[in-house]
């Protein structure tokens, strides 16, 4: 670990999320990041010394009585070495002794001692999560300054579902990253407007068309542009993920459902339409289940969903935002494609991925971001790093555009 990089101290606690922590380490080392890990005794059961310490490329630590490294003080110089401790999975029993200022191993123990900022991602199951003294818990660590990470909701390895899960690995590296090196807030003032997720069109009260969409993109760039202060409406499609910290979530089911959401939370600077809508509808959603015994051959008439992207872009002068970002997903030619798509919509710019690579529910992505100028290709990457890149990108380009056109 050289003197001039950036440093993290990672507490693995003992739950099966701590397998993902395995992933965070990958990405903080890619990023420059350096990494000491500090394993639970329960921590152990799930990953082991070996593989983190392979990992970070640094010895893990897992006893707080070790000979040599107490007559050196050794949990108040963990404590103190790294610019960050991050404490992931963070279990009930974890945040309950740090709540409490338990100091009974080596974890709580540089964690009472410790004068560097914490983060911690929770992890647990739904019914420990909701708890009253959880929650408890919960509030005590913020008020003390503590940033929290998810945690997110979805199918659990108990079986049950709901909110425990621990935050993906990318979730976490962006918060990480953040904290390390706080973004500017050049959109402080800013209104943005992103769309996310699929949407459901109804067939009966059971069944609709969808798509494959995750909205794990759309929610990295709301985060990302929030981060950077802007007052961000999020209009997501149905999505199981956990909401975006300091965003205002609009829920929709269907594309019509969304095109009003995005223009009731206008006028805005700009617009970010992320979601994957879908292009079309069933004519007479049937008000009924179709049995199956009556339809023998049956036929369903689709009739064609409004154009949020077209809708937002075609806004009049002093309605219409000045920024109008397009995604376009494509599985062939995604440069051809995706250019006259630019064109035919009237949006500014258009960012382009290949989704037969894997793309849909994946956490990485690869992008092309085609404006007037013409096109940049931007290497793979995690949907956090590209939504970071891509809110850089955006405050550029609104600080430049106050200089030529009139705020609406």
């Amino acid at each position: 670990m050289t003197g001039a990089e950036k440093s993290v101290l990672l507490v693995i606690g003992g739950g099966v999320a701590a397998y993902k922590s395995l992933l965070l380490i990958r990405l903080l080392k890619g990023a420059g990041i350096g990494v000491r890990a500090v394993l639970t005794k329960g921590g152990t059961e799930f990953v082991t010394p070996l593989s983190v310490g392979a990992l970070s490329g640094e010895r893990v630590f897992t006893d707080l009585f070790d000979l040599t490294d107490e007559a050196e003080m050794g949990h108040i110089q963990l404590s103190r070495a790294a610019d960050l401790v991050v404490v992931a999975p963070a279990t009930a029993g974890l945040m309950a002794k740090m709540t409490a200022g338990m100091a009974d191993d080596l974890a709580t123990t540089l964690m009472l001692a410790t004068d560097k900022p914490v983060m911690i991602a929770p992890a647990m199951n739904v019914r420990m999560w909701e708890h009253a003294a959880t929650q408890a818990n919960l509030a005590t660590l913020r008020a003390r300054g503590i940033a929290v990470v998810g945690p997110d909701a979805g199918d659990m390895a108990c079986g049950e579902y709901g909110p425990g899960r621990m935050a993906e690995p990318e979730a976490i590296f962006a918060a990480i990253r953040d904290a390390l090196a706080p973004v500017p807030r050049d959109l402080a003032g800013r209104r943005i407007v992103v769309t996310s997720g699929p949407t459901h069109e109804p067939i009966d009260p059971v069944r609709y068309i969808a798509n494959r969409s995750s909205g794990k993109q759309g929610q990295a760039v709301a985060s990302a542009l929030a981060a950077r202060g802007a007052e961000v409406v999020l209009v997501s499609g149905p999505v199981r993920l956990a909401p975006p910290a300091g965003v205002t979530v609009r829920g929709v089911e269907t594309a019509r459902e969304m095109l009003a959401e995005t223009l009731a939370a206008l006028p805005a600077d700009a617009v970010v339409c992320a979601a994957a809508v879908a292009d079309y509808r069933v004519e007479g959603e049937a008000q009924h289940k179709l049995k199956k015994s009556e339809g023998a051959g049956r036929t369903l008439t689709l009739v064609e969903n409004p154009d949020i992207l077209a809708t937002v872009s075609a806004l009049p002068p002093g309605e219409r935002p000045r920024l109008v970002v397009g995604f376009a997903a494509e599985t062939r030619d995604v440069f051809a494609y995706a250019g006259a798509k630019r064109e035919r919509k009237g949006c500014d710019w258009i960012v382009a991925n290949d989704v037969s690579q894997g793309v849909f529910g994946g956490d990485d992505n690869r992008v092309t971001v085609i404006d007037a100028g013409g096109a940049e290709d931007w290497p793979q990457m995690s949907k956090a790093e590209v939504a970071a890149r891509l809110a850089e990108r955006i405050a550029g380009a609104l600080v430049s555009r106050d200089h030529a056109l009139p705020r609406t």
